[in-house]
């Protein structure tokens, strides 16, 4: 019996270590990775012992109850996505606390092949380069520059962009300069919409 005991000890320990780094998440693979068979997770989900989220995906409830950053779905829609997603986009723009950006779905940059679907997301298919992708913890997301000139080029709202742009500026996220060459890089739409916003911030 205490070798029991102590052998639950380790796997909430495991398990406790990894959620720990995201904001309580925990998908199934990594419940699994962790000591926990997937018999034994209906049986924890079951009982309220976790929070089951979505399928798959898991959240210890002592999490809920500590004070939020405003970011735990971010976590969540990056777990969802195996860790193939970036925050983007607008969503990233909010995740800077750039301009007044509040989009009602999350917006996730991912591969060309990935297949999940999700009504609650936005996906943008890209292969982003290194330099373009910031990592916090539990999830990873566009850089502000990046995010700015991906926001233009699909058209976000402009008064909204042009407030995000002049607090990047003003805040030294970016140069006026480095937010051209980049807009370049995706297009006349994003070339436009960031000429405007720099024109206005003027």
């Amino acid at each position: 019996m205490a070798v029991e005991h102590r052998g639950s000890l380790v796997r909430r320990g495991a398990l406790w270590r990894i959620a720990a780094g995201q904001r309580g998440y925990f998908t199934a693979a990594q419940a699994v990775e962790s000591g926990y068979s997937y018999q034994s997770q209906r049986y924890h989900a079951h009982r309220g012992n976790w929070v089951s989220v979505d399928r798959g995906l898991y959240r210890l409830p002592e999490f809920s109850d500590l004070p939020t950053e405003g970011d735990e779905q971010l976590v969540r829609w990056w777990l969802w996505s195996k860790g193939r997603a970036v925050i983007s986009h607008a969503s990233a723009l909010a995740a800077h606390d750039l301009g007044t950006a509040n989009p009602s779905r999350i917006h996730l940059t991912v591969p060309r092949g990935f297949r999940q679907k999700s009504e609650t997301v936005i996906l943008h298919r890209a292969e982003l380069r290194a330099a373009d992708v910031e990592h916090r913890q539990g999830y990873r997301l566009t850089t502000p520059i990046r995010a700015l000139v991906e926001s233009a080029a699909d058209g976000y709202d402009q008064d909204v962009l042009e407030g995000a742009v002049a607090e990047a500026l003003e805040r030294g996220m970016v140069t006026r300069r480095g937010l051209l060459h980049a807009a370049q890089l995706l297009g006349s739409r994003a070339e436009l919409g960031v000429e405007r916003a720099l024109g206005a911030a003027s």
